[in-house]
């Protein structure tokens, strides 16, 4: 099996095909159905996860909790409505410019992405 950025077009796919399940059929089920609040609660819980495991010295449990974490990711964009191409077409918007200047042209007014 190939292991590279199409594994996540192939798991949106199963997630995006699990919307109309019912909540009991499976976990992806489960947390859409759980709106976007809990899908983000997860994916955060996720996120601290695999930091925590980044600061520690087991590769194993990084490559494990970051591929939780790019799953609630996923999720969480389905539960959206928001394609993991439009992310990727934002990422090659940013592509070949300083990560300074990106952050400093953001107009969202919070004082902390101007950090």
């Amino acid at each position: 099996m190939a292991a590279d950025a199409t594994e996540l077009d192939r798991l949106f796919e199963v997630i995006a095909s699990r919307k109309g399940a019912a909540a009991a059929s499976s976990y992806t089920a489960k947390l859409i159905k759980g709106g976007p609040a809990l899908c983000a609660r997860k994916l955060g819980e996720e996120a601290i996860e695999t930091v925590i495991a980044a600061l520690g010295t087991d590769k194993q449990a990084v490559i494990s909790e970051s591929a939780d974490l790019l799953y609630h990711w996923l999720v969480t964009l389905a539960a959206l409505d928001i394609a993991p191409a439009s992310v990727y077409a934002e990422l090659a918007r940013r592509e070949g410019r300083s990560g300074l200047d990106e952050k400093a042209s953001r107009t969202t007014g919070d004082a902390e992405n101007n950090q």
